[in-house]
């Protein structure tokens, strides 16, 4: 790296001196370098390398103490090293990083002639190649961009609230970019992302990149800064928020992008091209990453007031020509490859979506050369013709696909291969779950893809972005060792990938591989994961499908002699805004500063003071306000068996809006009651009916990371049989209203269509189960948000619920065409009034207009008036005129109703 001293010496001798001193006394085994690089931008090499504890009867406790030892020991020659991460209680990795520069060398080499160490002089692209270093052909799709303690999430909220500038913030964002790229670098991957942090989110960044901005956000042209950028994701003051969505079958939303014919797209973001540079002036190459063309379409709907049925894919022609001045920018700038991802690929795609494929990569191919294109898929497999369209694309050198998610794209590839020039980039390592990857069976499907292919042709990668992982392990203090010997989130996902390419040469690190086949073993006999007692009572859950009694016209009718509602009654979704001072006393009382007394009487104190707030608005039907819930998952995993919980494994859901996701490592109980307590004393509060709030079977699973050594099907089933004893709990605790939140339902879709029907079988059987012992007169509520409904409608309607609330709004009321359409919803129904996810603070005439528009094709007696999703992200400030402005339009529609009547 330009050192005085050869860089190669300098690291051979660090190299055989640990040798020497991790071999002493015959305690340890070495296992080579399991990372050696000479970083040239900064000049400071760095070393990582690996230990394993060769025979101790307390094999943690030994390591431990060795370490302790190790910074004394070693300052002879080089700086105190840090602890990179735990590979297993009795082995680890060190990171010995920032080196001695070459003069300092110089002398400490000197002083330690003693250890005899020859001098190997090797090319330094030799000595790389030697240590697996580059050599290797690794890649990941993407990387978590919120930072490991979320920095970018603090960052933009400060932003948003004022208290800091754009500088600032921008400021925070670039050292976190630099941080991920240095890190990926230094762990030996060969293709390094660029462009996949985001400010909010990446269709979003898309959107700005081709300038296809709504006109409502008042944007003139040039490059779109902050304001409009936010504007768009969040709302303002006089304008909505665009679309939000789920991203596929994940839990991250995207903002979907509005276009018409009327659309004129220009270049209008410079972002992807200056963070190329930016990553380039460290010294390190990336590739930069850009959500495919076709997918983007795909991906957005048709502006207000253009006709539903607009073939969005007729804009393609006028989409490529600023596809085309990206890539010759990125060209320019000295890219030699460029990430398309196009998940859409994986979808059921008809002729004409297939052709609209054709004609992007046809174009590029005409217009572009000296670039060469990845075609990045996830998600699921990849459909026959589809990927025997795709690799006919002359213009695209490399195609990622997920073999996580779509075990057959393997047998796809060997039947119809892939034409000589192409690589594959094989996504074996899981990008949306956080177990340790099991390398010798992923190894095997690489072999066999390599004989299948030819030798240099296979890229080990990750099934699709870390975006959807937790950041690092090392930050994870609470875990215990074997739990722990069991995980890996993103960055310990780079290593495995590392580790993949390099066995995949021949250059396997046995320690490794040898320390993860341990870990494997080890959870497949942990007495821990498995309780006979469980699966036997969900095995009997087979044998029916679990409805209630009566029909739900019957039971409404019921429901309502004893809840005496209003028409129209109004209630709210479950969360009230989460104070400062509120998550203060939770934190306290986890960390033993305040008494479990003292914790009680707080969150009574804010339970009372929410109970009173809904009085004063006049809602009818209340909620407690969820205030001792640090998650709507979270608090419930935390007080059922066979969950675990992370200190910093957090993953980005939308924005700045991060979810810490439990980890489902066994088979799942419910040991105490887990509501009751909380829900009774909020209801001897108030006359009036008070919901009892549950999460649902499925949203827990599908916002958990989930075990992956039985079907999810099996899982689901024990978390609704726990749910299920605390719904019959909280109806003898005299409970007569009990929402069930389902929020993910339709996140856990299979993408394809043939495997759709099997999903919702299971997981409406689940929310059935929760249910289906309860009084006619116990009315059962259940909320879905942020999703496309209209093609599961059916499968919501046989849950069997009594009423439903629904998220609506931000979507534009999408949710009513399928009521227009003729379907007939006969249980109560809440579609939202007003989008929580902004913070503009919609009058009571828009929300009354809302509600005509409802009442246009529901009825007025199942019909629920209602936000559309919880308060927790909000201000009190924000909450009481919205939801003044809610109940103020209630009272005036049931007036007109009356009236008419």
């Amino acid at each position: 790296g330009g050192c005085a001293l050869p860089t190669e010496t300098l690291l051979l001798h660090t190299g055989a001196f640990l040798s020497e001193l991790a071999g002493y006394g015959g305690l340890w085994s070495t296992h080579a370098l399991h990372f050696l690089s000479a970083a040239c931008a900064s000049q400071q090499p760095l070393l990582r390398f690996s230990f394993t504890v060769r025979s101790s009867n307390d094999a943690a406790t030994t390591l431990t103490r060795f370490l302790s030892l190790l910074p004394h020991l070693t300052t002879l020659i080089f700086p105190p090293p840090r602890l990179l991460y735990m590979l297993a209680p009795s082995c680890c990795v060190l990171e010995f990083a920032s080196l001695w520069r070459a003069a300092e060398w110089k002398n400490r080499l000197r002083r330690a002639s003693c250890l005899s160490v020859p001098c190997i002089l090797q090319s330094p692209f030799r000595l790389l190649e030697i240590a697996g270093v580059r050599a290797m052909a690794s890649h990941v799709v993407g990387y978590p961009r919120m930072g490991p303690r979320r920095e970018l999430k603090f960052a933009l909220e400060s932003y948003w609230d004022g208290k800091s500038s754009a500088a600032d913030l921008e400021k925070v964002a670039k050292d976190l970019r630099s941080d991920i790229w240095k890190q990926m670098s230094e762990s030996g991957l060969s293709y390094i992302p660029s462009n996949t942090f985001s400010y909010y989110d990446q269709l979003l960044d898309t959107t700005a990149l081709v300038g296809a901005v709504p006109p409502r956000y008042g944007w003139t042209g040039g490059e779109i800064g902050f304001d409009v950028y936010f504007s768009m994701a969040r709302g303002n003051a006089t304008q909505p928020a665009m679309e939000m969505t789920k991203w596929f079958d994940t839990n991250y939303h995207y903002i979907v992008p509005e276009l018409g014919p009327d659309v004129k797209f220009t270049l209008s973001s410079r972002k992807v091209v200056d963070e190329y540079k930016e990553a380039k002036k460290l010294g390190i190459e990336t590739v930069p990453v850009l959500v495919g063309p076709v997918s983007y379409l795909l991906l957005a709907k048709p502006a207000k007031g253009v006709p539903k049925n607009f073939n969005l894919l007729s804009l393609i022609d006028s989409l490529l020509p600023v596809y085309k001045e990206v890539l010759e920018a990125l060209k320019s700038a000295g890219a030699a490859w460029v990430q398309f991802d196009e998940p859409s690929l994986v979808l059921d795609l008809d002729e004409i979506k297939l052709d609209a494929f054709r004609k992007a990569y046809t174009y590029f191919g005409d217009e572009l050369h000296g670039i060469k294109i990845l075609l990045e898929t996830y998600f699921a497999d990849i459909p026959v013709e589809t990927y025997k369209t795709i690799i006919g694309f002359e213009c695209v050198s490399a195609i990622g696909v997920d073999l996580v998610r779509g075990e057959k794209t393997v047998s796809v590839i060997r039947e119809y291969g892939l034409p000589n020039g192409k690589l594959l980039f094989a996504g074996v390592v899981d990008g949306r779950n956080i177990w340790a990857n099991d390398l010798q069976a992923s190894l095997s499907v690489l072999k066999d893809l390599e004989k299948d292919l030819g030798k240099e042709r296979v890229v080990v990668s990750t099934s699709c972005s870390l975006l959807h992982t937790a950041v690092d392990l090392v930050n994870e203090t609470k875990l215990d060792a074997e739990l722990k010997s069991w995980l890996a989130f993103a960055a310990q996902k780079i290593v495995e990938v590392v580790a993949l390419a390099k066995a995949l040469k021949g250059k396997a690190d046995e320690a490794f591989l040898s320390a993860n086949a341990s870990a494997q073993a080890s959870r497949r006999s942990s007495s821990r994961v498995h309780n006979e007692e469980v699966r036997k009572v969900t095995a009997a859950l087979h044998e029916s499908d679990h409805h209630r009694a009566s029909s739900v016209e019957n039971r409404l009718e019921q429901q309502q002699r004893h809840l005496n509602l209003p028409i129209l009654p109004t209630t709210t979704i479950g969360s009230f805004p989460q104070t400062l001072e509120l998550r203060r006393v939770r934190r306290e009382f986890k960390a033993n500063k305040i008494t479990e007394e003292e914790y009680i009487k707080a969150i009574q104190g804010e339970i009372t003071k929410v109970v009173k707030l809904q009085e004063d608005l006049d809602i009818d039907v209340l909620v407690h306000g969820e205030p001792e819930r640090n998650d709507m998952v979270e608090y419930f995993g935390e007080q059922l068996h066979g969950f675990a919980f992370t200190v910093n494994g957090w993953v980005q859901s939308y924005g700045s809006r991060c979810v810490k996701p439990p980890i489902i490592y066994g088979d799942v109980s419910r040991p105490n009651a887990m509501t009751v307590f909380w829900s009774k004393y909020a209801q001897s509060l108030t006359a009036r009916p008070m919901k009892g709030m549950l999460t649902g079977p499925v949203t827990i699973l599908n916002w958990s990371f989930v075990r992956n050594d039985q079907h999810r099907s099996e899982t689901c089933l024990q978390i609704a049989l726990a749910i299920k004893q605390e719904v019959e709990d909280l109806e003898a605790a005299g409970i007569k209203v009990i929402q069930i939140d389902e929020a993910a339902l339709r996140e856990g879709l299979p993408l394809r269509k043939k495997e759709q029907a099997h999903y919702l079988d299971w997981a409406v059987h689940s929310f059935r189960i929760t249910n289906c012992g309860v009084k006619d007169t116990t009315q059962i509520h259940t909320h879905m948000c942020y999703s496309n409904f209209n093609d599961i409608i059916h499968s919501i309607i046989n849950m069997d619920a009594d009423v439903i609330t629904i998220e609506n709004s931000r979507s534009d009321e999408k949710l009513l065409s399928v009521f227009r359409a003729g379907v007939r919803y006969g249980a109560g129904i809440g579609p939202g009034v007003y989008d929580i996810h902004s913070p503009r603070i919609p009058n009571t005439e828009e929300i009354a207009d809302r509600i005509r528009k409802m009442l246009d094709v529901l009825e007025a007696k199942v019909l629920w008036v209602n936000p559309d999703c919880g308060l927790k992200t909000r201000k009190y400030t924000e909450v009481k005129p919205a939801l003044t402005n809610m109940v103020e339009a209630a009272k005036w529609l049931r007036t007109d109703l009356a009236s008419t009547q």
